[in-house]
């Protein structure tokens, strides 16, 4: 969505792997996330990350500080996990999620 305005990561404070949902959903918009992976937000503490978003509450609370002056965004988004079996019922809370998401990213690259 940001072309090359931002290099992007992904990190969590728990992670394990991306969730078949979440891949299911995405990819009815024609975006592949199958071979993303779910690192540790520590890892990308020596990156020179200046810019922070956190998704839900947990993470923000549990977020570590990035060294200089990185700004910190959060976005109280409810997680849609449930448990990691791919139930159809369920899809409509991902969808929710990732439209969410999109909304708030669009905001975000129009004030960035």
């Amino acid at each position: 969505m940001a072309g090359d305005r931002f290099e992007v990561y992904s990190a969590g404070s728990h992670p394990s792997r991306v969730h078949p949902m979440a891949i299911a959903v995405l990819k009815e918009w024609g975006i592949d996330i199958s071979h993303h992976t779910s690192d540790y937000v520590d890892d990308y503490l020596d990156k020179g990350i200046d810019i922070v978003i956190t998704v839900c509450d947990h993470a923000n609370q549990v977020c570590p500080h990035f060294p200089g002056n990185a700004e910190r965004i959060h976005w109280s988004i409810e997680d849609p996990f449930r448990d990691w079996n791919f139930n159809p019922n369920h899809l409509d809370s991902f969808r929710e999620t990732r439209d969410t998401l999109k909304a708030k990213l669009e905001e975000f690259l129009r004030t960035h």
